[in-house]
């Protein structure tokens, strides 16, 4: 493999500074955090990939706060559309490939059957509907881009799900979590791997990358708990007890059609990985 440079957009947050702290033989990694670098703005793109000349700009800088973008959707479309086109121009000037990270939110999960790269797309939240502007703003300013739609991701760094359940787990003893919403939780540190792998390939084109799996949260917390030796009784709830401005995809399942058929390494079993974060953690 060829050293890549590798510049990471949103190097602050839970896969971007996952990446941006990587150790690897085969890549450097130079991360921006939203005070090293204004996505936003498209001179200041231009100006930090023309300095760095990067052979790859993975795009994890995102506005994820799902429940807030339904109140200010100009916000969400500024930073994930408006802001995914200055990275897709500057990156494609300097002659670097595009990774951008996607979400399951642009499905509207009613499905049940795994979601494949070529579903039809149907975001139901402001949050969703951004994060299919920005993949169509790639797709339409880019000749060289990789789109991977994740989902349920944690990892070292930020706040996540599992986190937030070992913190509960610290302070009270039972708790209620919601079952009837499936899908498959992703390790940043898995995530992080199989992007290294897949931009040091030409498979360019839509890609869905979760572990391995599926679950339901409540499933998941209880996974959580009983991996990590924690002792609380998790009662099964439905969405529709915690109802949120913004509506949750039932099912989130994705199907990993295009890992299998370029040849890659799928991301392993989400209770593996999950074991792998707890002991990593401790």
């Amino acid at each position: 493999m060829s050293k890549l440079k590798i510049v990471i957009t949103g190097a602050n947050g839970q896969l971007g500074r996952e990446l941006a702290e990587w150790k690897t033989e085969t890549a450097e990694m130079i991360g921006f955090g939203r005070n090293e670098l204004d996505i936003t703005s498209l001179p200041a793109c231009r100006n930090i990939f023309a300095i760095h000349q990067p052979d790859v700009v993975i795009h994890c800088a995102a506005y994820t706060a799902v429940d807030k973008a339904e109140s200010e959707p100009d916000e969400a479309f500024r930073v994930n559309a408006a802001a995914t086109r200055n990275v897709a121009v500057a990156a494609r000037e300097v002659g670097a490939k595009l990774c951008y990270i996607g979400t399951d939110y642009v499905f509207d999960g009613t499905s049940s059957v795994p979601y494949n790269e070529y579903d039809q797309t149907n975001p139901q939240t402001v949050y969703g509907k951004s994060k299919l502007a920005g993949e169509q703003a790639v797709q339409t300013l880019h000749d060289r881009f990789y789109i991977v739609r994740t989902s349920w991701v944690y990892g070292k760094y930020g706040n996540n799900f599992v986190k937030t359940m070992l913190k509960m787990a610290g302070e009270r003893d039972r708790l209620k979590v919601v079952s009837d919403q499936i899908g498959s939780p992703t390790y940043t540190y898995d995530l992080a791997a199989f992007l290294l792998e897949l931009v040091h390939t030409d498979y360019y084109g839509i890609y869905h990358a979760s572990n391995s799996g599926v679950c339901s949260w409540f499933e998941f917390a209880n996974a959580i708990f009983e991996d990590s030796g924690r002792s609380i009784l998790v009662d099964p709830c439905t969405t529709a007890d915690f109802p949120r401005p913004a509506p949750r995809p039932a099912y989130s399942v994705m199907d990993h059609s295009a890992i299998r058929s370029n040849g890659l390494q799928l991301l392993r079993p989400w209770r593996e990985a999950l074991n792998h974060y707890l002991k990593d953690s401790e």
